[in-house]
């Protein structure tokens, strides 16, 4: 494993240096296998791990390239990750969401265009009462996910979206056990709408954490009833 690593660390240098560009094919396997002095089988486990996490893509009967790097792709490891945890780690993944995304949605009120508050206002008012759980989860990471991307920090939407993918339960389990969420969920989309419409960054900041913050204190009750989940 050592060896492993050591060429994970050797490609992932050629990468950082400029040696290897998004979408450039590696050197064949005997001779980068020469050049970082390690065998085929280590280079070959190097590369398979480096795959699993997006950074190259194996191509087969053609070669081995170096991804997009693009912050969506090499974030869709993580999105995994955070899938696996328990409803009580998922206390600590809100947290975190509690505290990036209002900021992200501050980067927002300046250069949001009203063609698309317009739109999300039209999406909210257009939404069902009687939405399935499935629908309202939909919405919910669509509303985030675009509130987010109007800020034009693709790394800061990535992560965002990779931590917002592990709630999908979390939420689904809400919407079973509590009445009138559609109504709730959308009453503070609307809010949201409002305060970016106003262009107050205090308003959003606020806006974002009481929704944000609604859920997180439903699954910390619904965590600390159910000894098993922790």
């Amino acid at each position: 494993m050592a060896v492993t690593d050591a060429a994970i660390s050797a490609i992932k240098e050629m990468i950082v240096v400029g040696e290897l560009r998004p979408g450039q094919r590696l050197p064949p396997e005997k001779e980068l296998g020469e050049r970082l002095g390690v065998s085929r089988n280590s280079l070959r486990e190097a590369v398979k791990s480096l795959e699993l996490i997006r950074v190259l893509d194996v191509r087969r009967g053609d070669g081995t390239y170096v991804t997009s790097l693009r912050p969506e792709l090499l974030l869709e490891a993580m999105s995994f990750v955070v899938d696996l945890h328990q409803d009580a780690s998922v206390l600590e993944i809100f947290a975190v969401r509690r505290i990036l995304e209002p900021a992200a949605a501050e980067l927002t009120v300046a250069i949001i265009e009203d063609a698309e508050l317009d739109a999300l206002a039209a999406e909210i008012e257009g939404f069902g009462e009687d939405a399935s759980v499935e629908e309202l989860v939909a919405h919910d990471l669509a509303f985030h996910h675009r509130i987010t991307a109007a800020g034009g920090n693709e790394y800061l939407t990535s992560l965002l979206d990779a931590l917002s993918s592990s709630t999908a339960r979390a939420r689904l389990w809400r919407g079973i056990t509590q009445d009138r969420v559609v109504t709730r969920t959308l009453a503070e989309h609307a809010a949201i709408v409002a305060a970016l419409r106003s262009r107050d960054r205090e308003l959003v900041r606020a806006a974002l954490t009481v929704h944000i913050g609604g859920i997180e204190t439903w699954l910390r009750s619904a965590v600390e009833q159910d000894p098993q989940t922790r």
